[in-house]
């Protein structure tokens, strides 16, 4: 049984880190950078709501359902977005990846790929997953494509699944990877990453 417990993860250009309070002036500047609780589709905290984000984060965490992650630059420590495992269900080896935003600035770059190899080799290679599952709005389909590029398979859409913060109802996407098809993955993400750009 997977034993999901606070930890340090690092490959640059990335850190990711527990995520804490005193994270909530750089995850405001993060969302900030593109304006990001704008988008309907996402989980991003406007500025006056962060601090209760990170303390919804937190209460996840401490029933057990959930480990939120700042990410931050290695180098400078600025925060870059955050992340999650959430819906984990120990008895199951099964965690899901999510709640994850960036600022605008580095989308589309190797922050996201570097922390989707740091969290999934972490849930496979240490934790012992047997599967890692990813959900999104049915209209986001910049993370659709984002998670399709980690390896991971459609499974479906759980339909009238979740409100929007706008009070409308989305339909869910569902992706997942198993622990089988996790070495040829991993192999592809470094051959990505180490390719020149």
């Amino acid at each position: 049984m997977m034993q999901v417990v606070p930890v340090e993860l690092q490959r640059a250009p990335v850190r990711l880190v527990p995520l804490r309070l005193d994270h909530e002036a750089g995850l405001k500047a993060a969302a900030a950078d593109g304006a990001l609780w704008t988008l309907r589709y996402t989980s991003v905290p406007e500025p006056e709501q962060t601090r209760a984000y990170i303390e919804t984060a937190l209460a996840g965490q401490a029933a057990g359902h959930r480990l939120p992650f700042a990410v931050l630059d290695p180098a400078s420590g600025e925060v870059l977005g955050c992340t999650s495992y959430h819906d984990i269900v120990a008895g199951l080896d099964r965690l899901e990846i999510g709640w994850t935003w960036y600022a605008r600035r580095v989308q589309r770059t190797a922050v996201n790929t570097s922390a989707k190899l740091l969290l999934m080799g972490h849930a496979f290679e240490t934790l012992g997953a047997r599967l890692v599952g990813w959900r999104t709005d049915n209209f986001n389909f910049a993370s659709q494509k984002a998670i399709e590029r980690l390896g991971a398979r459609r499974d479906g859409v759980l339909r009238h699944h979740a409100l929007r913060r706008d009070g409308t109802v989305r339909d869910t996407v569902m992706y997942s990877l198993s622990a089988a098809e996790w070495p040829e993955v991993k192999a592809q993400l470094l051959w990505q990453l180490g390719r020149p750009r």
